[in-house]
């Protein structure tokens, strides 16, 4: 169990790491600017700008190693008038969503630190309730944490999928927590070890799994059902379904936008150091520009680089029905180009723009909504609806009325200008 001492003193080391980063930033913005008028002026001015990176680079040093010390520093004092066996920082909510925003975006930096503040991934039972022998297991997406199945923002009085799949279906809740900062490669290969001991010790015979993932939490799934077949565990045999709720599988807009921006920064040495900051974000970040789900993916790359799709294509299960939820916004035309805020419809349905690579859903498993963000996909009456009628093998789908322009095929329509409401 983390401690509360540890974890404070951790924090400390990072924010030192932050202030020494902000300095280092400046230092280097400093160089480029300069480096172009000494670079103007030429080799006349070769005498004065080697006196001016001596006296600066000390300069900057310093101030780097100060900053660094007095993060350091002030964790230290605090963590002084903190418990050794005071309760982590996860046990409660805030204090689980602060780690899981941070390890979101710096969770690669944090595991290789072995920091108290890496989050380690742990499948929880949220509901302690009757144990069957048929379990759906939920998985995150970025800076989430398990709390996230109630909505955004949290509404505790509102039941969550899993509490609805128990109550009509008997299936038992089971949440993975998980360092979202991480490869999905490496969150896929861990939950299918993951899955394999749960399996194994699992007081009953299970005999159903179904797999249930929001954004990130959808590719994470999917690296599991590779990894786990790969390695010839036995829980791979029991998936049933596999369900991706708003799950960029052709890549996210923000992230590519992020790549490409980073990118032009780094061709001007005055703009290199910001285009260095925006690069620090997390791998498991970077994972989500194509929705890469293996390792192959990134092994022998440079993970920067600009805007090229190496993922490689990755099989389902071949006993599993797959699934995807997206949402628009609002309706077509608009909708398309919006999505739900984060996650265009080409990239959750898997069908990109007509060319490319294109996920393998069958034709009666997609279903798209109107209305709904992102986030609103979390926990809806709409969304849960249709999970409960795949599980329970509905034959009939709603399907939306005919338009002057028929929707693709392949794809199960939700009513248009569908809307949240509290009790949603």
């Amino acid at each position: 169990m983390h401690m509360r001492t540890k974890e404070i003193e951790a924090i400390g080391e990072l924010a030192g790491e932050a202030l020494a980063a902000g300095g280092t930033l400046i230092k280097e913005t400093h160089e480029g600017i300069a480096g172009r008028a000494f670079g103007a002026v030429g080799p006349m001015g070769a005498p004065v700008r080697a006196v001016h990176d001596r006296v600066t680079g000390s300069v900057y040093s310093g101030v780097s190693r100060a900053l660094r010390a007095a993060g350091e520093s002030a964790g230290r004092a605090a963590a002084k008038n903190a418990r050794s066996d005071g309760p982590s920082l996860a046990s409660t909510p805030g204090g689980a969503f602060g780690l899981a925003v941070l390890n979101g975006f710096y969770g690669d930096r944090l595991t290789a630190a072995r920091s108290e503040l890496a989050i380690d991934m742990a499948i929880r039972d949220p509901s302690a309730a009757e144990t069957t022998p048929r379990l759906a297991v939920f998985v995150h997406g970025l800076c989430e944490t398990d709390e996230a199945w109630l909505g955004f923002p949290p509404v505790r009085s509102r039941a969550t999928y899993g509490e609805r799949l128990q109550r009509d279906l008997g299936l038992t809740p089971l949440h993975v927590r998980y360092n979202t900062g991480l490869h999905v490669s490496e969150n896929g290969a861990q939950l299918a070890r993951s899955l394999e001991e749960l399996v194994a010790g699992w007081p009953l015979e299970v005999q159903d799994l179904v797999l249930v993932g929001h954004s990130m939490g959808g590719l994470v799934a999917r690296s599991a059902c590779h990894y786990g077949e790969a390695e010839q565990h036995r829980w791979t045999d029991m998936v049933r379904h596999v369900f991706c709720l708003g799950t960029p599988h052709l890549g996210a807009d923000l992230e590519k936008g992020a790549n490409a921006l980073a990118w032009a920064l780094g061709r001007l040495p005055e703009t290199r150091a910001l285009s260095k900051l925006i690069n620090a974000r997390s791998t498991g970040i970077k994972d989500l520009r194509f929705g890469s789900c293996v390792e192959e993916d990134w092994c022998d790359c440079d993970v920067d680089e600009f805007m090229r799709d190496r993922c490689n294509e990755v099989p389902f299960l071949p006993d599993a029905n797959y699934y995807f939820i997206g949402s628009t916004l609002t309706p077509e035309p608009v909708g398309r180009l919006l999505g739900d805020l984060l996650v265009r419809m080409p990239s959750a349905s898997g069908r990109g723009n007509g060319r490319g690579r294109r996920i393998p859903f069958e034709v009666d498993k997609g279903y798209e909504l109107s209305g709904l963000t992102h986030f609103d996909l979390l926990n809806h009456d709409a969304v849960y609806e249709q999970i409960k009628k795949w599980i329970g093998g509905a034959g009939s789908h709603a399907t939306r009325p005919a338009a002057a322009h028929a929707p693709p095929l392949g794809v199960v329509h939700a009513p248009p200008r569908l809307q949240t409401h509290p009790d949603g």
